[in-house]
């Protein structure tokens, strides 16, 4: 069961990944990985929040864990897709815009964690 958990939580996160990279796609365009960018922010900042959240709280299942943690944000978020929207940028010449996605997604995503953190611990 819980590997149909994570299945089902794994294609609903896959398809929000989708749906948040085709929005960013038609309102950014496709000159920057925008999509992959705020994917890895947000995801960031929702786990932080879940994981203050149990931390302080510790009332979820593990059923729900696997679903939520490990099924729809990992589904949602991946740094394969980081990876390569880094290197393509690199590979087309644009290493200013390279270094900023790395640098930017690495360091937002840490703090969107660490802010999520905060979220939870100031309001428990």
């Amino acid at each position: 069961m819980n590997y149909v958990l994570v299945f089902v939580g794994g294609g609903l996160g896959a398809s929000l990944r989708h749906a948040v990279n085709v929005g960013c796609a038609r309102a950014c365009g496709l000159n920057f990985p925008y999509g992959t960018f705020v994917i890895n922010i947000t995801g960031s900042l929702v786990m932080g929040l879940i994981a203050g959240y149990l931390a302080f709280k510790g009332e979820a299942s593990q059923p729900w864990r696997l679903f939520v943690m490990t099924g729809i944000l990992g589904g949602y978020t991946t740094f394969s897709a980081f990876s390569l929207d880094a290197v393509t940028l690199y590979e087309r010449g644009e290493m200013g815009l390279a270094l900023f996605y790395v640098v930017g997604s690495v360091v937002l995503s840490i703090a969107g964690l660490i802010g999520g953190l905060a979220l939870v611990r100031h309001f428990a």
